[in-house]
Formats: structure tokens, sequence, C-alpha cells
């Protein structure tokens, strides 16, 4: 395969298979995921009641036990096993949502990632996906390195949004609590998550959680709107969480990264917060839907499955030609037929009221 009879795009993709030993993860993640850069809030770090600075130098390379390249396609032993321990508890506290960065210093600091992020158009897609994976991988790094010593030190956070992109938010009478949930046994990175609990007077016995699996191009703050409204309007919990690569979580953005997401944040949510699968409704939009699809195919008692916008798989969005199913992901067309439809009638009900 040449330039010359293939659109550069296809032949940077080709060489990027070829070059990651023909890895799908990794040309999935060139083609998949794309975190809004900058992110649209921050998590801002707590400790003994005094905020820390952002993102302080940690100092050294070491890496803390982060695997930064997990992409081979057939390791996947941290994904057959669940480990559910209900008497688990939460070691974060309430946000209290107020801004804690100056306006103008944000705005600068914006426009220099932003500028410092985005990939040269004059470019050749091939060096353009390299520098790309390289800035992803820095990133990662850095981020494993703070989130390990805070989970040490006992660092919590506070949720701000970016206001000025986002607006005012809707209001919610509950608690919002800001979370970074790992490490992930496999890889070593935490995942941002925003847990929406509802006060303790309005939970029940039947009362559900939602595990909120958003599309691409999205972030938890630009979902913390419409978690509030459903968590409001649906009377339930709602967890979203930030897939690797994206927000305040760490890791690098591939396929499988975002199954090991899902079932660690799944464990989460039943140790801490439902005790039963049966109470945790999975959510999955767009990408979402893959994830989603894949924890439904192999947990029979999980309480039910929301697919918006979902897809077949990856590939056959872009072709319905098999040609390219070597590197097809999210097969959620084969997952879904795994799955088993629990009734809910509290939840049917609670969904219709809100229409």
């Amino acid at each position: 395969m040449c330039s010359c009879c293939c659109p550069p795009a296809i032949t940077a993709l080709f060489y990027l298979w070829v070059r990651s030993g023909f890895s799908k993860g990794t040309v999935a993640g060139a083609l998949t995921f794309f975190p809004p850069d900058p992110p649209l809030y921050k998590f801002q770090r707590v400790k003994d009641g005094r905020d820390l600075p952002d993102e302080e130098d940690v100092g050294g390379d070491e890496e803390n036990g982060v695997v930064l390249d997990d992409d081979s396609d057939d390791d996947e032993s941290d994904l057959g096993t669940f480990e559910i321990d209900t008497k688990s508890s939460r070691q974060s506290k309430k946000t209290n949502g107020k801004e804690a960065t100056n306006n103008t210093q944000r705005q600068q600091q914006q426009q220099q990632q932003t500028q410092g992020n985005e990939p040269d158009q004059s470019q050749d897609p091939i060096a353009a996906m390299t520098e790309r994976s390289i800035k992803l991988r820095a990133r990662a790094k850095h981020r494993a390195a703070i989130d390990s010593r805070d989970a040490k030190n006992g660092v919590t956070y506070r949720f701000i949004p970016d206001s000025e992109t986002l607006g005012p938010l809707p209001s919610f009478h509950g608690v919002i609590t800001p979370l970074k949930i790992g490490p992930q046994k496999r890889t070593g990175t935490y995942i941002a998550a925003l847990l929406y609990q509802l006060p303790p007077r309005d939970i029940t016995p039947n009362t559900k959680t939602i595990l909120y699996s958003h599309g691409n191009a999205s972030d938890v703050g630009a979902m913390a709107g419409l978690q509030a409204i459903i968590a409001k309007h649906v009377d339930c919990n709602v967890l979203v969480y930030d897939y690797s690569g994206y927000g305040e979580s760490g890791g690098v953005p591939m396929e499988k990264n975002t199954y090991r997401d899902i079932k660690l944040i799944y464990e989460w949510v039943v140790a801490n917060v439902t005790q039963h699968e049966s109470k945790v409704i999975l959510y999955g939009q767009s990408v979402g839907s893959g994830p989603s699809c894949y924890l439904a195919s192999r947990r029979e008692n999980v309480g039910g499955l929301v697919l918006h916008s979902p897809f077949t798989s990856g590939m056959r969005v872009l072709t319905p030609s098999r040609a390219l199913a070597c590197l097809d992901i999210f097969p959620n067309i084969d997952r879904i037929k795994k799955y088993r439809v629990r009734y809910s009638s509290f939840t049917e009900r609670r969904m219709l009221r809100s229409r």
C-alpha cells in the first residue's frame, strides 16, 4: 500500500496498524477517541480543607506501575473476573461546587493548552497521529504520578465546571460527589467520576443507580447538567465517569481501556452505593454503548441496559463492508445477543413519568 494509490488518511492508518504490531486497539484510538481539549471541568484538589496547586510537579520519570500501551489484543486476563467488596467505603467528600480558579488565568491556560495540543494542519496524517500519541502518553504518565500520590495522601476533590462554556447548571437537591476511583489492577490508573445521590429521605429499597457512559467528544463536565436532570426526574442515583484519557481520568483512550473503566466503576458502584447488581442500570450513549454492551453481556444480574444512539460496531459506522473486520471495535451487534432483559416495572414507571 502506498500514498500514490491510497488516500493519505488510509495510508496513515495502515502505517499505524503495521507500526503498532497489527494492534487494532491503536488504530481504534486514533479513529474513535477525541476528548474535549481543554476539558469542560476540573477537579480542584483539596487536602485538610485547603486547595492544592494545579498538577504540581511530582518529579522523576517513574510511571508508578502504569501500563500506558496496554493494547495487546489477546491480553484480557483482568477482564474476565469481577471483585465486588460490599464492605468498601467511599473516600471522597461532598463538593460545594464553588469556583476556585481565576477566570483570566483559566482562559490563558486553555488558550495555551489548545495551541499546544491542536495538530498542525500542515502535517501529514502519520506525523499528526504520532504527535498525538506522544502527547497522550506524556499526559497519562504525569496524571498517574499525581493520582497515585493523592490517593496515598487522602486528597479529595471539588468539582468545578467550565461555567463560561456550559452556562449555569440545573440545580440538584441531593449530593454531588467528585471521585477518583482506582487504581485499575492492570493499568494502575484512576478514573474520574461524578456521583449524584438522592437525599436519604428519597431513597427506597427500590432506588436504582444509573451508570452513565457518555459519548465521544464529551466529558463529565459536559454531561453534568443532564445527569442532574436525570437523577431528579427519574428518582435515581447517577454516576457518570470519564474514560481513560478523558478529562481528569488517567490513562490512554483505547477500546480495551474503556472495558476496564466500566468494569472498575461497576464494581465500585455495587460495593459502595447499591450493594446489589440488580439495582444498577447501564446507560450507554453513542461510543458509550460499546463498554455498556460489553459489561451487560458478561453480568447476568445487571438491573437493566439503556442504549442511546448506539451503533452496531465501530467499523460499521464507516462502511457496511466487512473487508476491514480485523480493525473493528465495539461489536455491539454480537454482544447484545448475549444480554437477557430484566423487566423492571419501577424503572419503566419512572421513565414514563419523566417524558
